[in-house]
């Protein structure tokens, strides 16, 4: 990113360490950091800079930042200030506040807090550069929704563009939870990002979260929040996950793998859209949106116990399914082409091309890896390539070879083979479609495409 595209903050605090530190944790971001360790210094960046942001401490040597605030906000009235403090009371916080600071942090901080409160502030700060000059893209979550869009959408297949439909006709209800299946590496949190941005919720944080990755003994506290003392460590209040989402979108990454116990709390909490902090009795409402993944067959999970039957019904007004890249051929090449160009720019590689042999060789391979492994197949590929020319020795895949005596073969070809099985579970079933599925030990939702794409009508006449 170019300097003058990144986000100019200004850290004024009389702490050396912690401007030090703070201006550390911005290096190599899209933020440029600048420190100053009394006022005089401050103005004076302030008066040769742009400054996009003021990171204010209250306390500063012979004078009150709150003074501070006041006059910083009428000379430069475009500039968003977050007040910090470690003797802050809540009369300091209503006082910033009704003297224009954005947001305000009780030390010590986590970085994440910083980072968050930094986020909700950039989005003020860009919504005013578009106002003065519309052309100018200075915004990193649009630069990178683009960039995703691009990734997951390049194709011509039939089944790609009924995702992008389905995601932006989700896009338009707000409201409705939705639920992303698809192998790891189709681009599920691609998909989410891109129904939230296209939803009037766009403006507000897009919060991911891993639903396997939270530990046990943080769960609560990390979707809920907790007040401060109510267990050990817990030093100050701390918003969760669904308070921070409030009118944005909380994305449940592997939600199939949800620990059970929370399961239940997050049923209450998504159909009330009230929750509790941890060690707090104050109800805090909230209005979120989740959008879920995961690349499991969760209706086996339902079986198995381990997944509630009613969140899953919360959480599955709206379905998405995005097909694996070996069942939609035809978008290797556009996607291959789209990477290749992407990477080539990134590395400075203008003249590369691609062999035909590897269009015709490519289109063969699984892809257990999906849209992923194809960027990143050809990302190392590009590395590794010594001339001009992407060959085949470039991109080490070992394609199916079938033989041409054994795929025509009525008693062997799989397609044929899948349709008799499909006809002859739902025969046994009645035509119940559910009760097929189990059978096929398939889900509800994959019988339903497998009688679209074989053309299989239902009907117990046929």
């Amino acid at each position: 990113m170019a300097i003058q595209d990144k986000i100019k903050i200004l850290i004024l605090d009389d702490e050396k360490q912690f401007t030090d530190e703070l201006s550390g944790f911005f290096e190599g971001t899209e933020y440029m950091s600048f420190e100053a360790n009394t006022a005089a210094e401050g103005y004076k960046i302030l008066i040769n800079n742009e400054i996009d942001l003021l990171i204010l401490d209250v306390r500063l040597p012979g004078v009150n930042g709150l003074d501070i605030l006041k006059e910083v906000k009428i000379k430069y009235p475009g500039m968003e200030v977050i007040i910090i403090s470690a003797h802050g009371d809540m009369d300091t916080v209503i006082k910033a506040m009704r003297f224009g600071a954005f947001d305000y942090l009780r030390k010590p901080f986590r970085y994440i807090d910083i980072q968050i409160a930094i986020e909700r502030t950039q989005k003020y700060l860009l919504l005013q550069r578009r106002l003065k000059q519309m052309e100018e893209k200075n915004s990193l979550i649009s630069k990178n929704l683009e960039e995703k869009i691009d990734r997951q959408f390049i194709g011509v297949s039939p089944q790609i563009l009924e995702v992008f439909e389905q995601a932006i006709t989700a896009a338009k209800y707000p409201e409705s939870n939705v639920l992303i299946t698809g192998e790891s590496g189709t681009g599920k949190e691609n998909i989410a990002r891109i129904i939230h941005y296209s939803s009037i919720r766009k403006d507000n944080i897009f919060c991911a979260v891993n639903s396997s990755a939270i530990t046990d003994t943080l769960l609560e506290s990390e979707f809920f929040g907790h007040k401060k003392g109510s267990f050990t460590g817990a030093i100050t209040d701390k918003m969760g996950f669904f308070e921070l989402c409030n009118q944005g979108t909380l994305f449940f990454d592997e939600i199939a793998d949800m620990p059970y116990n929370l399961q239940a709390k997050i049923l209450r909490a998504t159909e009330e859209k009230v929750i509790t902090r941890v060690g707090d009795t104050n109800l805090i409402h909230t209005d979120f949106r989740i959008i879920s993944a995961t690349n499991h067959d969760i209706d086996k999970r339902v079986e198995k116990k381990k997944f509630r039957l009613d969140l899953l019904h919360r959480l599955n007004t709206l379905h998405i399914h995005i097909p694996a890249l070996r069942e939609r051929p035809e978008d290797i090449k556009p996607l291959l082409n789209h990477f290749v160009n992407v990477y080539a720019t990134k590395f400075n590689r203008p003249k590369l091309r691609v062999s035909e042999e590897v269009f015709d060789a490519l289109p063969k391979y699984d892809f257990p890896g999906n849209v992923r492994e194809l960027r990143n197949m050809t990302e190392r590929a590009i590395i590794l390539c010594k001339g001009n020319l992407l060959g085949i020795n470039d991109f080490p895949v070992k394609p199916q070879k079938i033989s041409a005596s054994i795929e025509h073969h009525d008693s062997v070809n799989l397609k044929d083979h899948e349709i008799k099985m499909i006809r002859k579970a739902l025969e046994d079933c009645k035509y119940n479609q559910t009760s097929a599925a189990v059978l096929l030990g398939i889900t509800r939702d994959a019988l339903s495409r497998k009688l679209k794409k074989f053309n299989i009508i239902v009907n117990k006449g046929e």
